[in-house]
């Protein structure tokens, strides 16, 4: 049984950052390729960031450049650094394997507003 808790979000303007945190837990993690996601209101969940089987990070289109995911091991936990952010990245962020084997946590609410 595997427990992901996201935490991290909030109020920011544009072109500020956030630093969103996914811990999880359980004894069959699969943290190789824990990713995150997010689902804007009224949309569906799309991929955001992810490690690719070299454990090297790739990035959607839209947030290139902007967002880095990073994971320490020890704690289990991934994080998702988000720079120069906009409007449109408000949303509902998850984290979840590639292949979205676990059960989806509560996420956690980022809003990109003036």
């Amino acid at each position: 049984q595997v427990q992901l808790v996201e935490s991290g979000g909030g109020l920011v303007q544009p072109g500020g950052s956030l630093r969103l945190s996914c811990a999880a837990s359980g004894l069959f993690v699969r943290f190789n390729d824990m990713s995150w996601y997010r689902q804007a209101p009224g949309k569906e969940r799309e991929l955001v960031a992810s490690f690719s089987s070299t454990r090297r990070p790739n990035y959607d289109d839209f947030v290139k450049g902007r967002f880095t995911i990073s994971r320490d091991n020890v704690k289990n936990t991934i994080y998702l650094q988000m720079n120069s952010l906009k409007p449109e990245d408000t949303g509902v962020y998850y984290c979840n394997t590639v292949g979205r084997a676990f059960t989806w946590g509560q996420g956690t609410q980022v809003t990109v507003s003036s």
